[in-house]
């Protein structure tokens, strides 16, 4: 009798243990809230504020553009900034270029956002100025050594000197774009040879106040892998840095240590993290985001060097081999050609089903940077 109760009790363990729920904890945070990006610096460039609503705990992870908003922003001098809705929702622009010692603030008002169309606006920022960037440089980081069955794998360490002699800026923040040409493995494609761009998405910034001396140097800001194509051809890294203020860099700490420790239950969420946005009508609710106002100063170099061990991300390209200058018969799929031989004896004709392996596009742009060149 004993030893049935025990396979009773059992077999009801084993049950419960593979009924797994997932739990959404209840909050009280609001189903949505208002996202705020924003970037006014000195130079005479499109400056942006992004508009967005954050999705409820536990939701996808979606971005939710706000359109139709009204956004300005104003300076301490009295003059008046119109932002402009860009083709892409939710996306604000303005060619106005900020002036080192001004503070500036962000004001938005919305249009039905949850029924209700509220006004917001951020502290006064002061840009403060940033020094110019010492040199950019890299260096090759050996992965792993050479063996009988495989070549040493390399890797490359970009890294960044800077000093302030004025003392003046004391909080930094760096983020970069990066572009790199590969080229297809094959001769037949016309799109053969295509350029791919994109942006930093880590927090990299550096409190240099207790410091004896402002100076940075060697500091880590792109590591690139032999896992990837980067370096393949030739490789191009812009680097701007900014100057922050004290509470900006608290933001960007706290920003940095939420997406280090998100993971669980009772990590820090990002809605805990405060921002210099608020909303004119009911000053407690929680606005996301950060009106940044920041001098800059950027670097670019480009590195064509001999990396060994290299991805080959089109090494399964080819597929098949049709011999003959002739149509090819019954075939329901479509082809692209990846290598052409008439004059050989035979002639032949190297295929592939993927559009990838044939056209670069489907990765990156034909169009040449216009800095390529330098």
């Amino acid at each position: 009798m004993k030893i049935k109760n025990i396979i009773v009790v059992l077999i009801l363990i084993l049950i419960g243990a593979s009924c797994i729920t997932k739990f959404i904890p209840e909050t009280n945070e609001d189903k949505n809230m208002l996202v705020v990006e924003g970037l006014i610096t000195d130079h005479p460039e499109d400056n942006v504020v992004k508009l967005s609503l954050s999705m409820p705990l536990g939701g996808r992870a979606n971005i939710k553009p706000l359109k139709g908003c009204t956004v300005t922003v104003t300076d301490d001098k009295g003059n008046l900034y119109y932002f402009t809705e860009t083709s892409t929702a939710g996306t604000y622009k303005s060619g106005m270029q900020g002036i080192t010692g001004r503070k500036y603030t962000l004001h938005v008002i919305t249009r039905d956002i949850l029924t209700k169309n509220y006004s917001y606006y951020s502290l006064p920022m002061e840009m403060q100025p940033v020094p110019l960037i010492d040199s950019v440089f890299y260096e090759k980081v050996t992965i792993a050594e050479k063996t009988t069955e495989r070549p040493k794998l390399e890797g490359c360490q970009v890294y960044l000197n800077t000093h302030d002699p004025a003392g003046e800026c004391k909080y930094y923040r760096w983020d970069f774009n990066e572009t790199w040409e590969f080229r297809l493995p094959f001769g037949y494609p016309k799109n053969n040879t295509c350029w791919i761009s994109d942006n930093s998405s880590a927090i990299n910034i550096k409190n240099a106040s207790l410091m004896s001396e402002d100076r940075i140097n060697r500091l880590p800001i792109r590591y690139i892998s032999n896992e990837t194509d980067r370096l393949k051809v030739r490789y191009s890294i812009l680097i701007n840095q900014y100057s922050l203020n004290m509470d900006e860099f608290g933001y960007w700490e706290k920003m940095q240590n939420v997406m280090q420790d998100v993971g669980g239950l009772y990590d820090i969420i990002p809605a805990f993290v405060p921002g210099n946005v608020f909303c004119v009508e009911d000053p407690a609710e929680k606005v996301l985001g950060y009106f940044s106002v920041s001098a800059k100063t950027s670097k670019r170099i480009f590195i064509k060097d001999n990396f060994s061990g290299i991805v080959n991300l089109y090494g399964d390209c080819i597929r098949d081999t049709i011999y003959g200058t002739g149509p090819i018969p019954n075939l329901n799929i479509t082809v692209w050609i990846l290598e052409q031989e008439l004059y050989a004896r035979p002639p032949y004709t190297v295929i592939t089903d993927a559009r990838g392996c044939a056209d670069c596009t489907t990765r990156g742009t034909t169009t040449k940077p216009y800095f390529w060149d330098q």
